[in-house]
């Protein structure tokens, strides 16, 4: 907790309880479920809490903001961004069944009105979002092609509506290969921990 208190010391008392209640939640969730790797579970709050708000360093979305995590494992970056953004809407969307009873879980456990998860293949959801988020899912150009009719455009938040997707290494290839203009902010300069060190933000809006 004080890794993210460190970062956003402007919590209320709601989102200090609901940030607390993670570790003992996922803990419980992962005995049964297991979606948090066992061998760095300890650093839960460093390399998927906080990992997963590094987005909200970049963006920050609106009040009436419609979010689509993509692939969203056990509930990161949406459950860590729904909790910091309480009046903005998130959908979880993952095919593996068990993932999405963990987020469901959860986010039932932390009472997050504003977070739907869904059993799904994003490809076939009929709705469409200002922004996407997604953690590390596949390569770049068919993430693109997964979501790109999904995004409707206009602004919701502090950049105009897109992706925004969690990634690390040298990207220059696989974004090239989207055929779009990509904006890359280092983690690194928003977080001091070494774990962040080759980790990246990147941004394409929908234009």
């Amino acid at each position: 907790m004080e890794l993210i208190e460190k970062y956003f010391p402007d919590l209320t008392e709601s989102q200090r309880a609901r940030f607390a209640a993670l570790y003992d939640l996922y803990a419980d969730w992962n005995a049964k479920i297991n979606v948090v790797s066992r061998k760095d579970f300890d650093q839960l709050y460093l390399r998927h809490v906080l990992h997963s708000l590094a987005i909200a360093k970049v963006c920050r979305f609106d009040a009436g903001a419609r979010i689509l995590d993509v692939g969203c494992g056990g509930g990161f970056p949406s459950v860590p961004l729904a909790i910091l953004f309480p009046e903005a809407y998130f959908t979880a969307a993952d095919s593996i069944r068990k993932k999405i009873t963990v987020v469901e879980g959860v986010s039932q456990s932390l009472g997050l009105t504003n977070l739907t998860p869904c059993c799904v293949r994003v490809e076939t959801l009929p709705e469409r979002y200002d922004y996407v988020v997604s953690r590390a899912v596949t390569a770049m150009p068919e993430f693109v092609d997964w979501i790109w009719s999904k995004i409707e455009r206009g602004q919701r938040g502090t950049l105009p509506n897109g992706i925004l997707y969690l990634k690390g290494g040298d990207l220059a290839e696989e974004l090239a290969r989207t055929g779009k203009h990509w904006d890359l902010y280092d983690i690194h300069a928003f977080f001091d921990e070494e774990f962040f060190e080759t980790k990246k933000v990147v941004y394409t809006p929908k234009k």
